[in-house]
């Protein structure tokens, strides 16, 4: 048996389905989905197998035109992931085709594309006719000879199977790097704190997106077999603590249900989490924060 294993690198720019697609391919949910721009911070890696094939996916930020510590550490760590990958896998949004952005990540492909098979994914298919989705195809392989070009739907699970099958093949021979049964190899402290950290950026839309930052500060495991887990979320003010605990503590009670019923379903056991908020109106520029969220903070500069 000659078996394969190789990273991948998902990129794109911010929303174009990278975790989702991540999550569909992996099975389970180890990188945050939500519907705001730049959710993902770490290089959040699944392993996916396909036949004798291990798949490690690097699922980079979206890249964007950074403007501050935390974004250009962001899109450093994006590139970085991408530059040290096997297999690249530019996502491109059929119904908003060759943005201003996706043209700056075509312009860095050239930087990083060489002897690395980089493939084509347009996602959200369902969203445009098929006339346009053969003319942006035919477009964006004129500005860039990618290996391969895939049309699929991350949500839905259209064409995702065979973009797997290809990365599978395309991957250098050599033995698997992790466990059959491990999804991921981000510590699950990490993982725990994404899972309630999406679940305040649903909950709280458009009033505290990035200005705040979660972290699992002790985990223990219990002899019943369950989980203690302690939060901490940092925020930049005073006026965000009030924001995040709500009215009568009901937006962190809330929040603190739904990330705690996440995780006792991804770790299929009973887990007690405890929620604090603290104010750290500097938590942007601390190194110690960029590296909870697997991030360096030299990359901000």
């Amino acid at each position: 048996m000659t078996t394969r294993a190789g990273f991948v690198a998902l990129i794109g720019e911010p929303n174009a389905g990278k975790s989702t697609l991540l999550n569909r391919m992996v099975g389970a949910k180890v990188s945050i989905v939500t519907h705001k721009v730049q959710t993902t911070r770490a290089r959040i890696r699944g392993v996916a197998m396909e036949g004798d094939s291990q798949i490690v996916f690097v699922d980079t930020p979206g890249l964007f035109r950074p403007r501050r510590r935390l974004d250009r550490a962001m899109v450093a760590a994006a590139w970085g992931g991408a530059a040290d990958a096997d297999v690249v896998v530019l996502m491109v949004e059929a119904h908003r085709g060759i943005t201003e952005g996706v043209e700056r990540i075509l312009e860095g492909l050239q930087d990083i594309g060489e002897g690395r098979r980089i493939a084509l994914a347009i996602n959200k298919i369902d969203r445009v006719q098929s006339e346009v989705l053969l003319g942006l195809t035919k477009d964006l392989n004129e500005r860039y000879d990618f290996s391969e070009t895939f049309m699929i739907s991350a949500e839905r699970g259209h064409g995702v199977d065979a973009l797997r099958q290809w990365l599978a093949q395309e991957l250098p021979e050599g033995p698997w790097l992790y466990p059959e049964d491990q999804i991921a190899d981000l510590p699950m402290r990490m993982i725990a704190a994404e899972m309630t950290r999406e679940k305040l950026t649903l909950r709280l839309h458009q009033e505290l997106p990035y200005q705040l930052t979660v972290e699992t500060e002790h985990w223990e495991e219990r002899k019943d077999g369950s989980a203690k887990i302690d939060q901490v979320i940092y925020v930049m003010r005073d006026g965000h603590k009030g924001i995040v605990l709500g009215k009568r503590g009901e937006t962190i009670k809330a929040v603190s249900q739904a990330a705690r019923a996440e995780l006792e379903d991804f770790l299929d056991r009973k887990v007690h989490l405890f929620l604090q908020v603290k104010v750290r109106p500097n938590w942007l520029e601390e190194a110690e924060r960029y590296s909870e969220m697997g991030l360096d903070f030299k990359d901000g500069n």
